[in-house]
C-alpha cells in the first residue's frame, strides 16, 4: 500500500501519478505540516478575538468585502458562503478528478498561509484515505476567486450535506458519515474561503490531463511508425543528423525513438527506391510530434508549480501580515491548458492524415481501397476515416483558446478572469478524441501490415502489433466497427 506524504511542498506529478494508480494508496500529514497548520490558525484566532479587519475572516466576500462580521457570526459567514456557492450545473467531475482535487487542496492548506483548523485537514484526509469523494458539477467556475462553485461542492460534503459518492454508489454526505461514525466538520472563522479560494478544480484535471497525454504522446510515434512500415515509408527523413541541426531536443527524441522501432523492417525504404520524399504525415512525424511534446514541458511545469503553491486569498504570514491578494487567478493553469489544447489538437490532426493515406488509393501503394476485403461490395474502412475527420474537426473548436475569455462578476469587483476550469475540460475532451483517432489509426494501420506482411515488420513494432492484434481481429469483413475503436482506445488507456 502505497503512502504519500504530504507537506505543503515537494508534491510532484510522479508522486499523484503513483497515488491514483497504486490500489490502496493512502495520504498523511507530516507533523512539520502540522505545526504550519497550528500556526496559521492563532493568528486567526488572535484577529477574530481583538475583532480586526481582515477580509474574509470579519468581512463579507466579494462587494460584500466592506461589510464587518461580528465575532459572533464568523461561523455563520462560512457555512453561508459555502451554501451559496454551491450552484455548478453539468456533468460531474470524474472521481479520480475530485480525489486529486481533494489531495491538491489539502496540500495547498499544509503550506501554514490559510488559517485553517487542524480538524479541517484531518476531515480532507479522513475523505481521502476512505475514499468518499464528493459530486463536484464541472460548469460554473470562471477561474478567479479561486474555482469558487466546484470546490463548495467539494466543500459542502465535508460539514455533511451534499451527495458523495462512496462505494461506487452516489449517497447523501450526511448518510455516509453516519454510517462510518465520521462527524460532519463545523466550519470556523476563515475556513469556508480557505476550502474554495483556489485553482484545484482547474489543476486537478490539468492532472489528469497531463497524465494521459504524455502517455498517448508517446503510444503516437510507435502507431505511426506501423503506419510508415504499411506505406513503405523512407527512413532518411529520420537521419540524426537532420534532427540534431535544426536543434531542437523534442525533436531529436522522436526521430531517435522512430529509428529504434523501425530497426530492422524489411516494409520500410530509402529515398529514391519507390519514391523520393514521402508525404508530410509521415516524412514530418519528429517535428510535429516532437513540437507537441514541447508543450508538455510547460505544462508540467506550471502544474507542479501550482500543485505547490499558495493560492487561498487572504493570505496568513503573521499577525501584523494577513495580505488580500489575487494567487487565486487561474491565469498560469488556464494559459497552460491551452497549450496542452494545441499541443494534443496536433497529434489527432496528423494522425488523421495518416489514416486518409492509409485508406486512399491514390496514397496507399498497393493497399486495397479503403482496406476493403471486396471493393465495392464491402466499404472497408473507408468511414472510420470519416469519424476520425469528424474528431479532429471538433477538436479544432475545442482548442480555440479559453484564456483569452473574460467576463466581469461580482458587481465589477472581480472584473478579469482565466477561464481556466473550461481550459482544462476542453483540454481532457481533445485528448478522449485523440486518444480515439490514434485507435483508429491503430486499428487501420494493424490491417494494413498484415496485408503487407507482418513478418515484415520490425522487431519492436512486432512486438506490439502481437499485443493488439490479439484484442482486435483483422478487417476481413464490414462490422461494427466502434466496437473496434472502443476496445483499442480502452487499451490505450490502460496497456503501457
Amino acid at each position: 500500500m502505497a503512502v504519500l506524504t504530504l507537506e505543503g511542498h515537494g508534491l510532484t506529478i510522479a508522486k499523484m501519478k503513483s497515488f491514483l494508480t497504486e490500489e490502496d494508496s493512502t495520504v498523511e500529514i507530516s507533523e512539520a505540516a502540522y505545526e504550519n497548520v497550528r500556526g496559521s490558525r492563532k493568528i486567526v484566532e488572535d484577529i477574530i478575538e481583538h475583532e480586526k479587519t481582515i477580509y474574509g475572516i470579519t468581512t463579507g466576500f466579494g462587494l460584500f468585502s466592506d461589510v464587518r462580521i461580528s465575532k459572533d457570526r464568523t461561523q455563520d459567514l462560512q457555512v453561508n458562503l459555502i451554501r451559496s456557492h454551491s450552484c455548478g450545473v453539468g456533468a460531474p467531475f470524474a472521481e479520480n478528478t475530485v480525489l486529486s482535487m481533494m489531495v491538491l487542496r489539502l496540500n495547498t492548506l499544509l503550506k501554514g498561509h490559510s488559517g485553517v483548523t487542524v480538524g479541517l485537514v484531518d476531515q480532507l484526509k479522513t475523505f481521502i484515505n476512505a475514499r468518499i469523494i464528493p459530486k463536484v458539477p464541472e460548469q460554473g467556475s470562471l477561474g478567479a476567486s479561486g474555482d469558487l462553485a466546484p470546490l463548495s461542492h467539494l466543500a459542502i460534503a465535508l460539514i455533511g450535506e451534499g451527495e458523495v459518492y462512496y462505494g461506487g454508489e452516489l449517497r447523501d454526505s450526511k448518510d455516509v458519515l453516519e454510517a462510518l461514525d465520521i462527524e460532519p466538520l463545523t466550519l470556523q472563522a476563515k475556513e469556508g474561503l480557505a476550502l474554495i479560494n483556489g485553482t484545484q478544480p482547474m489543476t486537478a484535471q490539468g492532472l489528469i490531463n497531463y497524465i494521459e497525454a504524455e502517455k498517448l504522446m508517446a503510444d503516437s510515434v510507435w502507431i505511426a511508425s506501423l503506419t510508415h512500415q504499411a506505406l513503405n515509408g523512407i527512413t532518411d527523413a529520420f537521419n540524426e543528423k537532420v534532427h540534431t541541426s535544426r536543434g531542437y531536443p523534442e525533436q531529436v527524441e522522436v526521430a531517435g525513438a522512430l529509428r529504434d522501432y523501425l530497426e530492422g523492417s524489411k516494409l520500410t525504404t530509402r529515398q529514391g527506391e519507390v519514391r523520393v520524399q514521402d508525404g508530410y504525415s509521415l516524412r514530418c512525424i519528429p517535428q510535429v510530434h516532437g513540437a507537441s511534446l514541447q508543450t508538455l514541458a510547460y505544462v508540467k511545469d506550471k502544474l507542479e508549480i501550482e500543485m505547490n503553491a499558495a493560492n487561498d486569498n487572504p493570505l496568513v504570514f503573521s499577525e501584523d501580515e494577513v495580505i488580500s491578494g489575487g494567487n487565486f487567478h487561474g491565469q498560469p493553469i488556464a494559459i497552460a491548458m491551452d497549450l496542452l489544447k494545441i499541443g494534443t489538437a496536433e497529434i489527432a490532426n496528423i494522425s488523421e492524415r495518416r489514416i486518409e493515406r492509409l485508406v486512399n488509393p491514390s496514397l496507399n501503394g498497393d493497399l486495397p481501397a479503403f482496406l476493403s476485403p471486396e471493393e465495392g461490395l464491402q466499404s472497408g474502412a473507408m468511414i472510420l476515416q470519416y469519424a476520425a475527420a469528424s474528431l479532429v474537426s471538433e477538436n479544432k473548436t475545442l482548442a480555440h483558446p479559453a484564456s483569452v475569455d473574460s467576463i466581469p462578476s461580482s458587481a465589477n469587483q472581480e472584473d478579469h478572469v482565466s477561464m481556466g476550469t473550461i481550459g482544462s475540460r476542453h483540454a481532457r475532451d481533445i485528448i478522449n478524441n485523440m486518444r480515439n483517432v490514434l485507435a483508429t489509426e491503430l486499428f487501420i494501420a494493424l490491417t494494413a501490415v498484415e496485408i503487407k506482411g507482418v513478418d515484415r515488420l520490425s522487431p519492436k513494432t512486432r512486438e506490439k502489433f502481437d499485443t493488439y492484434r490479439e484484442i482486435v481481429e483483422f478487417i476481413d469483413h464490414d462490422r461494427n466497427f466502434s466496437k473496434d475503436i472502443k476496445i483499442l482506445s480502452d487499451a490505450l488507456r490502460m496497456i503501457n
